[in-house]
């Protein structure tokens, strides 16, 4: 096979990475939970943690839309950065700011597990119906019809001792939940890239695709960030991981003023 012609006019590190995340991703589709398992992000206090996820994780990817929309940002914004910086100076970006993306989502991901374990503690020294409303619908982002339906009845019936026999268990199972939630995907290091492009090219202006108008990438790589601190905030436990978007994006802006304050290092 002529890999020249795989991804033409592409420079090596970011056709080889989108390769990667292609093969990576048919895999996990033959393999299924296993793979899953061995290579996803999970936190330490995960019995399925290893520290090779820190790195294996930005190869994965949950869906097809999913690794579609990262290789394409990361086709567009990281070939120009490559040309610009470089294979070797690229891909060291490139991990620097998934790692920081993954390190600041792990901090996150323990905080909030901190708040949903003195929660679950409130609940269970006080077992009151409005208590367990507010900690289903703040720590679980889809309910179970059985657990609403357990929310329900136990606002008609708050004297119940069988539901309230029952709630240290629910506090414990989804607290579980919460330490084995997997991580994946490139998005940490995607959104670094595209924090590099909108500072090493600010007043290029960019189509977005909705709505269909130019913008300049400096004010893009804002709307972005804004938009991801704002959703951070807001929906804690998200299936997205908002704070690792925010986490490459920091990683990133340091990086690139250590390297214009050093340019001797520059490689």
């Amino acid at each position: 096979m002529n890999y020249q012609r795989i991804l033409p006019n592409t420079p090596p590190a970011v056709k080889g990475l989108l390769l990667a995340n292609v093969i990576m991703f048919a895999l996990s589709y033959i393999f299924g939970d296993v793979f899953m398992k061995l290579f996803a992000l999970y936190i330490p206090a995960s019995e399925y943690f290893f520290p090779h996820q820190f790195i294996t994780h930005l190869f994965m990817h949950g869906s097809i839309s999913h690794i579609f929309f990262n290789m394409f940002a990361l086709w567009m914004f990281g070939k120009i950065l490559e040309q610009v910086w470089g294979s070797k100076r690229f891909l060291v970006y490139y991990f620097v700011t998934g790692l920081g993306a993954a390190l600041l989502h792990t901090l996150v991901n323990y905080y909030e597990l901190h708040s949903l374990n003195v929660a679950g503690q409130a609940l269970l020294n006080t077992p009151t119906p409005q208590l367990f409303e507010s900690f289903v619908h703040k720590y679980i982002q889809y309910p179970s019809k059985g657990l609403t339906e357990l929310v329900y009845e136990f606002a008609n019936n708050p004297d119940s001792e069988t539901i309230k026999a029952t709630l240290p268990d629910i506090v414990h199972r989804i607290s579980e939940i919460k330490i084995n939630i997997p991580t994946v995907g490139a998005s940490g290091a995607v959104y670094g890239v595209l924090l590099a492009f909108g500072m090493l090219f600010p007043n290029t202006e960019l189509m977005l695709i909705f709505p269909p108008i130019p913008i300049k990438a400096k004010y893009m790589v804002i709307g972005y960030a804004v938009l991801e601190l704002v959703l951070g905030v807001s929906q804690p436990g998200s299936n997205i991981a908002h704070f690792a978007h925010l986490g490459g994006m920091l990683f990133g802006w340091i990086l690139i003023k250590y390297w214009s304050n050093n340019r001797n290092n520059f490689y």
